[in-house]
């Protein structure tokens, strides 16, 4: 397994890709910290993880606030011992287009995506920093690669993760602290699934692949991140996209 020994925080981590992610890690060793803004569905996913003979903690966290991040990690350094692995998947969309797009859907989609992001890199980076080791992983999105109509809010975000990913990368690479960004395209989710069938063709036109990706594509591309198999990677951005954005 391998990711044995490990202790891995998943934000967003209760359902959709964040729980794909976590039950991912547990299947290869590691155990989980499932933090959520719902915590009721994130201590369903702790009993699956549970299932597997893996250690699971949920936790209820609201990732716009500094202080309940802090406070959550503490809470798992007191339970777990450590963080090895940060995996920032919590994330919303309200979309509309940029002159209809309100102040408060905009502040929402970027204390969310973007500020939820940093604040639990800030967190975990001291305790990583101590023990000199550490797998940061953000979500980010082919959105924020190439921008999209009614998503001013969100394509922001998610580009900021992006640099935030490079930056990260380059202030704790000395403490062998690696930091990565994995950019989804079009995946199965519920969301997708309620989709008109016609924008659903033209989204396919679109990827050459000619499907949709599934929640566990990118749980995949994360878990090699988080592997010793990518020690020699920091900085970068995969994209799980069936081939729509090809720099």
């Amino acid at each position: 397994m391998r990711l044995a020994g490990k202790v891995a925080l998943v934000t967003g981590g209760a359902r959709g890709i964040g729980q794909a992610i976590a039950m991912t890690f547990a299947r290869e060793g590691a155990d989980i910290v499932v933090a959520d803004v719902n915590l009721e569905i994130a201590q369903k996913t702790a009993l699956e993880i549970e299932g597997l003979g893996r250690k699971a903690l949920a936790l209820e966290m609201d990732v716009t606030k500094i202080e309940a991040v802090e406070e959550g990690v503490n809470k798992i350094l007191d339970k777990m011992g450590k963080v090895d692995i940060l995996v920032n998947n919590a994330g919303i969309t309200k979309d509309n287009l940029l002159l209809r797009m309100s102040q408060a859907d905009w502040d929402a989609v970027i204390n969310v995506n973007l500020k939820g992001t940093f604040n639990c890199i800030k967190a975990v980076s001291r305790p990583m920093i101590k023990q000199r080791n550490g797998r940061i992983v953000s979500i980010a999105s082919i959105i924020g690669l190439m921008g999209n109509p009614g998503q001013a809010n969100y394509a922001a975000s998610k580009a900021g993760i992006i640099a935030l990913t490079k930056t990260t990368a380059k202030e704790l690479a000395s403490r062998n602290i690696n930091a990565n960004a994995v950019a989804p395209g079009f995946i199965q989710t519920e969301m997708t699934a309620k989709l008109p069938e016609e924008l659903k063709k033209k989204m396919l036109e679109a990827i050459p692949l000619d499907k949709l990706g599934t929640p566990q594509d990118v749980a995949n591309a994360c878990l090699f991140l988080v592997s010793e198999e990518s020690s020699y990677i920091t900085g970068q951005v995969i994209t799980v996209d069936g081939g729509m954005v090809m720099a």
